[in-house]
């Protein structure tokens, strides 16, 4: 009989904001493959008794493509095994939680989506920047930096999210930022708007960078900005900025 598959989301980092569901999980599993996303104290914690595959996916360094992560998944499951595709955050967002779960489907895998709390949200407001607010932004717009090279043109329609009032929130950006901040400047956001990137969330050596659209590329290239990294556009950043 087949085995099944769990994709777990850790959440932000640090063993505090696992859930209780995705603790249990990982101590059961007989195979763990795990990214360097979750953080040292959590792939710390892994199981002595589970087989540990590092899959490797961080900041553009793949040790294995996605293709053969899936492959894994499914080969493990298929051998009777109980599989944990362990990933930083959540799952569904910007994780390809989603596309691991169409493969395992397709191949008659059972598969089980544990939730996890998203640096979208956690890592903002750790530093004290609210995604919403009142008196700021009454919608947020969480989005990818860094889209599927292989598409013929960019899923993202910048001229809307640069007149759409609210929070931008970006994963994955960091590479990707000069194009990112042309592209809303470009098409009429406020080069003034306020923007923070918080590298390393919730760990030991977090780090914050403030500016404006205008300056921040530069600024995060002077400090030597690296991923993992959330970057937050919009007025819910001055919050951050006048408690400084």
């Amino acid at each position: 009989m087949n085995g099944i598959v769990y994709l777990v989301g850790s959440g932000p980092g640090g063993l505090g904001l696992m859930t209780f569901r995705a603790r249990e999980v990982i101590d059961g599993a007989d195979v763990i493959l795990y990214d360097q996303l979750p953080g040292r104290d959590i792939i710390n914690s892994l199981p002595e008794s589970a087989e540990l595959v590092d899959v490797g996916k961080f900041g553009g360094h793949h040790i294995r493509k996605q293709g053969e992560i899936e492959k894994l998944m499914v080969e493990y499951a298929r051998a009777g095994r109980v599989v944990v595709r362990l990933k930083g955050g959540d799952p569904f967002l910007f994780g390809r939680g989603g596309e691991e779960m169409e493969t395992l489907r397709e191949s008659g895998i059972s598969v089980e989506v544990i939730p996890g709390i998203t640096s979208a949200i956690a890592v903002p407001e750790c530093v004290g920047i609210p995604v919403t607010h009142r008196s700021y932004a009454s919608q947020v717009t969480m989005l990818t930096g860094h889209e599927d090279p292989d598409k013929p043109e960019s899923a993202i329609d910048w001229e809307w999210l640069a007149r759409s009032p609210g929070t931008l929130v970006i994963l994955m950006g960091v590479k990707n930022l000069p194009n990112i901040t042309v592209s809303l400047t470009e098409n009429g956001m406020d080069e003034n708007k306020p923007v923070a990137i918080i590298e390393r969330g919730l760990r030991p050596d977090q780090r914050v960078t403030v500016g404006t659209l205008s300056d921040i590329a530069i600024k995060a290239k002077d400090a030597g900005v690296k991923p993992p990294a959330v970057i937050v556009i919009g007025d819910v950043v001055r919050l951050y900025v006048n408690q400084s």
